[in-house]
């Protein structure tokens, strides 16, 4: 603690305990310490002088949701995952558009409106918005997102690479505001690459960028972008990041379509579990939790100032276009087998499976994408007669129809049993609960593990082909109470309740594991999650391209499934070649692509995203909750940013 250092650690600050904060500082020379109020009795003097640059009326604190960061010190995003939700996406990047899925709008950021494209799809002009800057200063032009394209495609090592080698012939500058994208090929969603509504194409600061003689081995610290908050500073664990709102704020495009944004500190911070959370929340040192089913009405039971999303009953945030689940890696035995995947499903009692991970309160999907917003009415409903009459081939001749309709009216039972109150109205349930999910059939996986030279001992535990007993490793992120953790739980006690030797693995590295191939099963997303907004299924079926696929050990550029078919590229190929605004065209599409994914069933999808959120009304109030959704609810997502203007302080 007594070692020198430069100004930039000295601002490394801020870490918790589960009372209250305790600000910990790297400082130069002795140490004396003060008396402050809280639990954290005493803190260096020096700490407590620090504290003054972060006015607790002045400062929103929120949660990370993705948990400690692995490697601080590295804001790079384009060469993989760098914990964007420590404020970089939500806070400091501006893409030229974003998602925003609780009004259905497009929000152009960095660019001016819409792009243009050619009649055959083979080039296309992007609008870029003008008195933008950077957050040191410099101006923001054509020149960094020409810059950031021609980069990303001379070296391999970043993550979109092969996407844009395999659609871009040239990008050029038309003006300092005006991109010219000509294509290898015809793609008339090729602009989605930098649509955000969780990653995207970002673009580059040119003159950081352009100084690097390896920009993939840049790390890109300090942070610079164009969103409305700069880098204050973070901790060398990875513990918090802190920002600050930019001096120039009405150059960021946040600013100049919705205003200033209020706080004037925002501060990310890791939780160890819930409990932590919900302590700092009922001391107001957390403005935004993220909790359990059980956690949130511990916490609304014990707080005056805390509210839900929702101010009844399943009080969730459940307008989230992600669905969550259990996702297989198909480049590993025995997951590279359809039977033993549909196998893994019909193990799943869903009703169960819902009560340990979520307390009965999501909403079931039996498709690849969630049951809200469009996607009920555009796929889910129109599906269920090809849903009901689907079957499998269980061997010897027998077919079996996994289909449940009455999913849901028993995950409502369960619900009332544990007290919840609730309309009896089918608008509801359907809303609700969903509309059907997959049959508990344990016979019918147990007969489609034996047609695979699957067997079970003498002691019922099942034995892989090579009489070696099974073993799943389900791998998920260590915050528990985050979704791919919870399908964890609920997935692992429920093979082994069919014989499988399973066990939840825990790791900072998911990412890292993931996208190399490095696990059996994982609480990833079974499925790329799609827009939020339209009817459009591209962004989820073009994940399953083969082309993006990589050999084991090597980053895929798809999703972590490793999963891809004929058909499914037939499929994409298609869509892509569709006008995104011909909704019959693209919804029919949509619907061969899910029905693809069904029948393989390379992840499972079992409920919707729900957030668990609990806002404190303590220092800042109109949070956007279920009476007056103006923007999306959560502080982890990217246009978070456009929340910050509309926050009031109540001075406290």
């Amino acid at each position: 603690m007594s070692k020198r250092m430069g100004r930039r650690e000295f601002m490394k600050l801020l870490s918790y305990s589960a009372g209250g904060v305790i600000l910990a500082a790297c400082v130069p020379g002795p140490q004396k310490s003060v008396e402050v109020e809280g639990p954290a009795t005493k803190v260096p003097e020096e700490v407590a002088d620090v504290l003054g640059t972060f006015p607790r009326r002045e400062t929103l604190i929120a949660r990370i949701l993705t948990g400690r960061v692995g490697s601080p010190d590295n804001f790079n995003e384009w060469v993989g995952w760098k914990w964007r939700d420590r404020g970089t996406q939500n806070l400091a990047n501006e893409p030229l558009w974003s998602v925003d899925f609780a009004t259905g709008n497009i929000i152009p950021g960095a660019a001016e409106g819409d792009p243009t494209y050619s009649p055959d799809f083979m080039s296309l002009t992007v609008p870029l918005r003008k008195g933008v800057a950077w957050s040191d200063g410099e101006p923001f032009t054509a020149a960094d997102l020409v810059y950031t394209i021609d980069t990303l495609m001379k070296y391999d090592g970043f993550s979109a690479h092969t996407f844009f080698v395999d659609n871009v012939a040239a990008v050029t500058a038309v003006d300092d505001y005006t991109v010219k994208f000509d294509l290898k090929q015809p793609n008339s969603r090729f602009h989605t690459t930098f649509l955000d509504r969780w990653g995207c194409t970002w673009i580059m600061p040119k003159h950081i960028f352009e100084k690097e003689t390896d920009p993939v081995q840049f790390a890109f610290n300090p942070y610079v972008g164009i969103g409305p908050y700069k880098l204050h500073s973070f901790d060398p664990q990875g513990s918090w990041t802190a920002w600050e709102k930019r001096e120039d704020w009405g150059k960021s495009p946040t600013g100049i379509l919705y205003g200033e944004p209020k706080p004037k500190y925002i501060i990310f911070q890791y939780f160890a579990d819930e409990g932590t959370q919900i302590l700092a929340q009922l001391t107001h040192q957390l403005d935004v939790a993220e909790l359990s089913a059980d956690g949130l009405k511990a916490l609304l039971s014990q707080s005056k100032t805390s509210r839900a999303y929702q101010p009844t009953f399943p009080f969730v945030v459940n307008n989230d276009p992600c669905i969550t689940g259990v996702l297989f890696n198909t480049a590993r035995k025995p997951f590279d087998n359809i039977d033993v995947r549909w196998a893994l499903t019909l193990a799943i009692d869903i009703v169960e499976y819902t009560s340990i991970a979520v307390d009965g309160s999501g909403t079931l999907s039996p498709v690849h994408v969630p049951h809200l917003g469009p996607y009920p009415a555009d796929y889910i409903k129109p599906m269920q007669e090809w849903l009901k009459s689907f079957t499998i081939d269980v061997g010897n001749g027998e077919t079996f129809a996994p289909y449940d309709t009455t999913a849901p009216k028993r995950i409502a039972d369960f619900a009332r049993s544990r007290g919840y109150i609730f309309p009896d109205t089918q608008e509801f349930l359907e809303q609700a609960f969903g509309l059907g999910w997959y049959k508990f059939a344990p016979e019918i996986a147990t007969k489609l593990l034996e047609k695979n030279g699957f067997k079970k001992d003498a002691d019922g535990k099942w034995l892989l082909p090579d009489g070696t007993p099974w073993k799943i490793s389900f791998m998920c992120g260590t915050v528990l109470s985050n979704h791919d953790a919870r399908n964890a739980a609920a997935a692992v006690q429920q093979w082994k309740k069919f014989g499988i030797d399973a066990e939840m693995y825990t790791t900072e590295n998911g990412d890292g594991l993931g996208a190399t191939g490095d696990f059996d099963v994982s609480g990833a997303w079974p499925a790329q999650e799609p827009w939020g907004a339209g009817p459009d299924l591209y962004r989820v079926l073009d994940r399953w391209n083969s082309a993006y696929k990589k050999p084991v050990g090597e980053r895929t550029q798809g999703i972590y499934s490793r999963w891809s078919s004929d058909a499914m590229d037939t499929i994409i190929k298609d869509l892509r070649e569709t006008d995104p605004f011909n909704n019959d065209a693209v919804i029919a599409l949509g619907i061969e692509g899910l029905k693809e994914a069904v029948t393989n069933m390379p992840g499972i999808p079992t409920y919707g995203y729900i957030g668990f959120v609990g806002w404190d009304e303590y220092y800042w109030t109109n949070w956007p909750g279920s009476e007056n959704p103006y923007n999306e609810p959560y502080t982890h997502w990217p246009n978070f940013k456009y929340t910050t203007p509309f926050l009031k302080s109540t001075g406290a």
